[in-house]
């Protein structure tokens, strides 16, 4: 809403003429209002790419007018009828001048005075069609990488190049998947509908999937030289808040919102100036966003409010929970962690949620109590590729004086991670650089953390 906000100043304050404020204003109006937009011609058109090219084409044309023009009033409004134009154009051009001109050509009548920007369109008001492109982005047609870059793309309003920067991949890679995923929604003549109501909870499953895979990236970087990506994990509670604004009775949206506005209160102490990590009992939790943690707070009573059994999300925002209303480490409340683990181990066993319990008993019980579940993953062949398995259990070794078995924990562990930072931690704990924090620190809450 403040985006907004800041949008219409931006554009009340723009001269014309002046090209390059221009060119911030069509960027910043794009940023905004490119899934609404883009969702309302899919509407109107019938064709989700189709769509996107006309959204497109209405830009640049902005970009060309509104240096001499001036700004219109509501920008996003000035695009959607000029892209609805350029759709007439185009069908009369393929000579398929039929009831969807007419059908269209009225709607750009309703509520106009004859020009562009004078369209009424509430630039507050959320609508199905947001809904819909997201529920379309996420298609089960489509592959996992292939739902994440079309969301990024025609829901977040990120560029290929911003896409690509963000997953440490090339352009052309992210402009491919975009191109086969269209092209695949076309071949499965995917209609611009919500699913039916009995499919809904399994095509949500697909979109909180995709906006989680969205903001564990950000919060900890698969890969590359940097730890995090703040922009890219709160791009992804951008987005999980609107679906819970749309799907308001869902309890594992707001389960979602929840374990990500408690995530992201801890960035503003997650790192040091120069980038390098700041493990969770090292951090200034006066720094932490309370506004997000009101928010997560929020959201978590809601989830609870609308289901008794709790879902993935909603027990990960538990335990977040936990973490934001201890005042430190030690005070934390690791029993119940370890029991929420467990709880959710039942829901969605994992390798990865198993090694956050065994943390938690480690923490609650003793480092010798969380070995021994370390040790039965690492048996069970797990480690083989996680660098998280040694990790942890490096820090075990550690604490409890195995000082050799550790080193060579943490250099395995370093010889697996793909982070350039978290690899640096790791081998700075194998050379020893980092042994009175060990023993300070005891193990991380989260083998990520």
């Amino acid at each position: 809403m403040d985006r907004r906000r800041d949008l219409l100043r931006t554009v009340n304050g723009a001269p014309a003429n002046d090209t390059e404020s221009i060119a911030r204003v069509v960027a910043a109006t794009w940023r905004i209002e490119a899934a609404k937009i883009t969702a309302g011609l899919s509407r109107h058109v019938g064709d989700f790419g189709f769509a996107e090219d006309l959204a497109q084409e209405a830009v640049a044309e902005a970009l060309a007018q509104w240096p001499h023009s001036g700004v219109p009033a509501n920008p996003a409004a000035w695009l959607t009828t000029v892209a609805k134009r350029r759709a007439i154009d185009t069908w009369r051009r393929r000579d398929r001048f039929d009831e969807r001109i007419a059908m269209l050509a009225e709607n750009l009548d309703d509520g106009q005075d004859g020009s562009a920007g004078a369209l009424l369109w509430d630039p507050d008001s959320i609508d199905d069609d947001v809904l819909r492109l997201i529920f379309i982005s996420c298609h089960p047609v489509l592959s996992r990488p292939a739902q994440l870059a079309l969301t990024l793309r025609v829901v977040g309003g990120l560029s290929t190049e911003q896409i690509a920067r963000a997953f440490l991949i090339p352009v052309t890679t992210v402009q491919q998947r975009i191109v086969r995923a269209k092209k695949a929604l076309a071949r499965a003549d995917v209609p611009f509908e919500l699913p039916p109501e009995n499919e809904r909870s399994e095509r949500l499953g697909g979109v909180l999937g995709v906006l989680y895979l969205m903001f564990s990236e950000g919060h900890v970087a698969a890969s590359g030289p940097d730890w995090m990506r703040p922009g890219l994990a709160m791009e992804a509670l951008r987005l999980a808040r609107i679906t819970a604004g749309l799907l308001s009775r869902e309890p594992e949206v707001h389960g979602l919102v929840s374990l990500m506005a408690f995530t992201a209160a801890r960035f503003p102490s997650r790192l040091e100036p120069d980038g390098t990590p700041i493990l969770l009992a090292d951090q200034d939790r006066s720094a932490w966003d309370r506004s997000l943690l009101r928010l997560g707070r929020r959201s978590l009573q809601r989830a609870t409010e609308l289901r008794d059994s709790r879902g993935s999300y909603t027990l990960q925002a538990m335990i977040a929970s936990c973490h934001a209303e201890s005042e430190s480490v030690a005070s934390t409340d690791w029993q119940r962690i370890a029991a929420l683990y467990g709880d959710l181990n039942r829901v969605t066993p994992s390798p990865v949620t198993e090694l956050n319990r065994a943390i938690a008993i480690a923490e609650a019980n003793g480092p010798a109590a969380g070995l021994d579940i370390v040790d039965d993953l690492a048996a069970g062949g797990t480690s083989a590729t996680l660098h998280l398995i040694p990790s942890v259990r490096g820090e075990l070794l550690a604490r409890l004086g195995r000082r050799r078995e550790a080193h060579a924990e943490f250099e395995r562990a370093a010889s697996l991670a793909a982070n350039d930072r978290e690899r640096d931690v790791l081998l700075a704990k194998a050379r020893g650089d980092d042994r009175d924090a060990v023993g300070r620190r005891g193990v991380p809450s989260h083998p990520r953390d």
